[in-house]
Formats: C-alpha cells, sequence, structure tokens
C-alpha cells in the first residue's frame, strides 16, 4: 500500500526541500522503493533546483491548473520520479486537488514525498490533505520552534497524524535547544538530528540531493537511518557495531518507536506520535 509523506514547516530556511529530496533519493538509490517527490511550494517552488531540473516543460502548476494530466508531468532524476514546481506560473490553480491529483498514480509508488509550502495558507494545507502523515523540519531555536508548533497545530486540527519532528541545522549546541527542550515543549518525538555541514551548500549548488553527493555526511546517516524506520526494514550492521554498546541516543531510540510500535498504526488508525511519548522515559 502506497504512503504519502509530507514534509512540513512554517518558516523557510529550515532545510526542508533539501530533507524532501535527500529522503526520496535515500528511499529509492539505498531501500530499493519505488519513489515520487512532488513540489507543493506554489509560490516559491525550488524543488526541481534541487534534483537538478532546471527547465521543466510541465510542471505540478499546469497539473492543478486542469491544463495537464499528472502523469505528463513527471519528470525522472536519480531514481526518483519528481513533479517539480514552474518558476514562472502566473495563473490560477486550485492547489486543493493535490490529494485528487496525486490518488491518479499513487499506487504506481511505494511513497509520495511532498515538499510544502513555508506559509500558513492553502498551500500547507493542500499538503497537508495530501498527506498519510507528516514530518516537522525545524532547526533548534525559538523563533523556529513556536513556528513549527503552529504547523503541528494545524496538522493536528486536520487529523493528520505527525510522525515525528526533523531537528536540522545544528550549529553550536551550547547556544540551541536540546532534544529534550523541544519534545517538551512541542509533544512531538525528535526522530532526526541532523548538524550544518559544508557539504549541505556544495549539494544545493551542485544540484545533487545530499544522499548521493556525500553519503558519509551526518545528514546523509540520518536521514538514511530515517529512511530505515519510515519502511520498517532492519539496518544490517557492521561486525564492530555489534561489538559497541547500544546506542541509546534519544533521536534512535524514537526511531525505534516509530518503526515498531506506531509505524503500522500511523496509515490506518492516525494515531498521532505524541501520543506514544508520554509513556517513554525521556
Amino acid at each position: 500500500m502506497s504512503k504519502t509523506l509530507g514534509i512540513i514547516s512554517i518558516k523557510g530556511g529550515v532545510g526542508k526541500t533539501s530533507v524532501a529530496s535527500s529522503l526520496a533519493t535515500d528511499l529509492v538509490n539505498n531501500y530499493g522503493k519505488r519513489v515520487l517527490l512532488v513540489d507543493a511550494n506554489y509560490s516559491a517552488p525550488n524543488l526541481g533546483l534541487h534534483m537538478d531540473i532546471v527547465e521543466p516543460e510541465k510542471t505540478i502548476h499546469e497539473v492543478l491548473a486542469g491544463k495537464v494530466r499528472i502523469e505528463s508531468a513527471i519528470h525522472s532524476k536519480y531514481g526518483v520520479d519528481v513533479i517539480p514546481g514552474s518558476y514562472s506560473h502566473h495563473g490560477e490553480i486550485d492547489c486543493m486537488k493535490l490529494k485528487d491529483r496525486i490518488s491518479k498514480i499513487k499506487s504506481n509508488y511505494d511513497y509520495v514525498v511532498i515538499d510544502s509550502s513555508p506559509n500558513l495558507n492553502d498551500e500547507v494545507l493542500s499538503a497537508m490533505v495530501a498527506s498519510d502523515a507528516l514530518f516537522v523540519v525545524t532547526t533548534p531555536d525559538y523563533p523556529t520552534l513556536s513556528c513549527s508548533l503552529k504547523a503541528a497545530e494545524l496538522a493536528r486540527n486536520r487529523g493528520k497524524p505527525i510522525a515525528g519532528l526533523i531537528l536540522n541545522k545544528i550549529r553550536n549546541p551550547d547556544y540551541e535547544m536540546s532534544i529534550r527542550e523541544i519534545e517538551e515543549i512541542s509533544g512531538i518525538a525528535v526522530v532526526a538530528k541532523i548538524p550544518d555541514e559544508e557539504d549541505h551548500v556544495k549539494s544545493v549548488f551542485t544540484r545533487i540531493p545530499m544522499t548521493l553527493y556525500n553519503s558519509r555526511s551526518k545528514f546523509s546517516k540520518e536521514i538514511n537511518d530515517l529512511s530505515g524506520a519510515v519502511t520498517g526494514e532492519k539496518k544490517s550492521l557492521r561486525w564492530f557495531h555489534k561489538l559497541l554498546p547500544l546506542d541509546l541516543k534519544r533521536e534512535k531510540v524514537n526511531r525505534e518507536v516509530m518503526k515498531q510500535k506506531f509505524y503500522n498504526s500511523v496509515f490506518s488508525n492516525k494515531i498521532d506520535l505524541s501520543e506514544e511519548m508520554g509513556s517513554n522515559e525521556r
């Protein structure tokens, strides 16, 4: 059964599109999944640039304007089927038709990944409505977290389960919020903890998703572990990792909770992961 994952935030610059493009690419290239990646940031689309689709002939804008069939807007790159946005579209679109349009081809894929708009309007709402579960992307600072809480509140009001919070662009933990603080304030489990790295700038410049540009980076390893939790597949460990003590980092524990206790129910019973957090020791 195909599943649609919405990558959301209500603030630009948190790395949402990098996460969406890297997650989709990783699911394809490291887990062998069939993935459709959709740009739902209609006002300021840039997913195509992250995926090296610079001049798309047909886009999600033409699809939502009723001008083309959704199949004709698919572009293949890095093994991922991508529906980019138009950089110059000026006509009217009905963004709330996103779910209906995706449903026509959803069964062709294992996962549909939606990169949402960072604006608290119908654009982000269309991504939420079209998604089976959501990941909220934030950086570890108070202003961004306050925006992330607004996104989470909107999702909960729409009855959409939040699979977890992705903590991105960690630079100096001494002056940033900890996972414990973020989880206590948001009520959402942090399922990925990603440091800011120089290679990320290079990845965007070369238009190669980070998981392909540098698979050894901490960013790529966190995304790869998140992909494993999303698919529910076990990751084979090297022999020396098996000899090391169990890693009980909070984000790793949360991924296990998501994979083992929450994953099957998130798409059937629409249970919010935050409900599980109360029973887990922080």
